[in-house]
């Protein structure tokens, strides 16, 4: 799965991993997940539990789905790992088609004879919602991206974070997150599960750095992941590209993870531990 660390050459972006953020099918957080990716426990598959967001006010909590839950349950997570406070945080969040319950409800009801979308239905559809919600849960006023690449949506998301961190050399938290789609927009979109991966990055080494990230550039293919489980999660979920750098940094061990991005470019993630 992983290369050896001398592999990568020439330019690239950098920054150092402080905070982890992890929950998905079997995979309720970083500490459990670092176990089970670096194979020092089994991989259980199992629907994903999105723990109801205790820092929203109860109005806001009441009226959001499971995407918004997932994008503040591994943001809040890998800031906590961080120690530095999300309400000062840059943040880039990163999703390949946002939430799609939402988007099936709002289909149901425009396929309806009534057609009316209620107003809690029309503003957790657009594609900024969890970054409004984040800014709502923690007091967060700084600067906040949001994009949207389809399957290259990790990738997009950690570039753009890296990007950001060595430019302004400040702290910037990423988070990738995907929800699932009930048919029949499933069979076009099969999205099984709602996952979400959050990395905390920055410009330079700290007390609570895990390791030193590089990321550039590269030919495909990507990693596959040595447990079968596993892979078809990576597969299925477009923020479970990023599934086979967690484990390198889950093992805690020097080398390059390379990662789906578009069709002919993937990403060479270089991971030396602190």
């Amino acid at each position: 799965m992983a290369h050896p660390a001398s592999a990568p050459a020439g330019s690239g972006l950098v920054a150092w991993i402080a905070g982890v953020g992890l929950l998905g099918p079997g995979l309720p957080d970083w500490t459990a997940g670092a176990e089970i990716l670096a194979g020092r426990q089994p991989y259980l598959p199992a629907r994903t539990l999105v723990p109801v967001p205790a820092s929203l006010p109860p109005a806001e909590r009441r009226r959001v789905g499971a995407v918004v839950k997932l994008a503040l349950a591994v943001g809040l997570e890998a800031a906590a790992g961080a120690a530095i406070s999300p309400a000062s945080l840059v943040t880039v969040f990163s999703s390949s088609t946002g939430d799609g319950h939402n988007c099936h409800q709002i289909c149901e009801t425009l396929a309806s004879d009534d057609r009316h979308i209620s107003p809690t239905r029309f503003h957790n559809s657009v594609h900024n919602a969890a970054a409004g919600y984040w800014s709502i849960a923690t007091g967060a006023t700084a600067p906040s991206n949001v994009l949207g690449a389809f399957d290259a949506s990790f990738g997009a998301g950690l570039l753009e974070a890296m990007a950001q961190t060595m430019a302004d050399r400040l702290p910037v938290l990423m988070l990738s997150y995907d929800s699932d789609y009930p048919e029949p927009l499933f069979a076009t979109r099969p999205v099984p599960d709602t996952c979400g991966i959050a990395l905390l990055m920055t410009p330079a080494a700290t007390e609570k750095s895990l390791a030193r990230l590089k990321v550039r550039l590269a030919r495909p293919p990507a990693d596959r992941l040595p447990d079968a489980g596993l892979e078809a999660l990576r597969r299925a979920v477009p923020a479970a590209r990023g599934l086979p750098l967690l484990a390198l940094l889950a093992a805690r061990r020097a080398g390059v993870a390379h990662l789906d991005y578009l069709d002919n470019v993937g990403l060479a993630a270089e991971l030396l531990p602190c």
